[in-house]
């Protein structure tokens, strides 16, 4: 079991990488759903990365057969996918995130919730493992791994729990790509700028937390990378830049509209 779990482990981590090359931040966290169900012995996992509530939330879902399968549901009915229990309720309690099952977390009246026989009754599955991002208050942001017969065992949530760190570097990224694309610049799509540019993704991330004046260990720790990582970034950012320190990299991508300019941020930020 530990072997296969460790081989699903390994895949998760490539797809996580593949995952940070991606210049669609929409497409970050399906390319993950399918090796996280893989990791913690599920069959389908919804992710969400708003609000766990009734009447809001954006839900995702893999494999694609699970979401079409959700798709058909009520308003009702998907308002208790929405709420997340008992997972969201057990999380906003505490600080711990640590990831727990259902029925770890509530016992006897998790099979009998309306929440349990609707998954029962939509994707035959029984059990449910709560994987929240680790740092998320409020919300309580993370995936559902869903699984049908036993419950996931002590191994399924050993391996979720080493995947949180990878998860929540792809979600870091996702935000910063997701805020560079709603960022004021010239015209032209910021992504294809940064494109004939030849950065990537990743650098792009580490571009913009350095025109935030953000020290190298800091933007490690927001992109849960080492320092040394980041320098590496940044090498080949000057390079790609033709550019040799910090202020000239910046200054030449406000130039040519890879990050915001001063008086573009303060217009989008509005009067104090």
């Amino acid at each position: 079991m530990v072997h296969g779990l460790n081989k699903a482990y390994e895949r998760l981590v490539a797809v996580a990488v593949a995952a940070l090359h991606e210049r669609e931040p929409g497409r970050l966290w399906p390319l993950l759903g399918t090796a996280l169900t893989d990791l913690c012995g599920g069959e389908a996992v919804v992710h969400k990365l708003d609000d766990w509530s009734e009447n809001e939330g954006t839900v995702g879902v893999a494999p694609d057969a699970a979401a079409t399968e959700l798709g058909r549901l009520r308003d009702a009915d998907l308002g208790l996918l929405r709420a997340g229990y008992p997972l969201a309720g057990h999380y906003t309690a505490r600080a711990d995130r640590t990831p727990v099952t259902a029925y770890r977390a509530v016992g006897r009246d998790w099979p009998r919730s309306p929440t349990a026989r609707l998954l029962g009754d939509v994707l035959d599955v029984d059990h449910v493992l709560g994987v929240p991002l680790p740092g998320s208050s409020a919300p309580i942001t993370g995936c559902l791994v869903y699984r049908s017969g036993t419950d996931f065992t002590d191994d399924h949530l050993t391996m979720a729990e080493r995947a949180q760190p990878l998860l929540a570097g792809v979600e870091r990224q996702r935000q910063l790509l997701e805020e560079w694309r709603r960022s004021p610049a010239p015209a032209g799509a910021p992504d294809e700028r940064a494109a004939d540019c030849a950065l990537t993704p990743r650098e792009t991330t580490v571009l913009l937390l350095l025109a935030d004046a953000l020290t190298a260990d800091a933007i490690g720790r927001r992109l849960g990378i080492s320092a040394r990582t980041v320098h590496k970034h940044v090498e080949n950012i000057y390079r790609k830049l033709g550019t040799r320190d910090r202020v000239g990299t910046v200054l030449r991508a406000q130039r040519l509209g890879l990050v915001p300019s001063p008086g573009a941020q303060e217009l989008c930020a509005g009067p104090p």
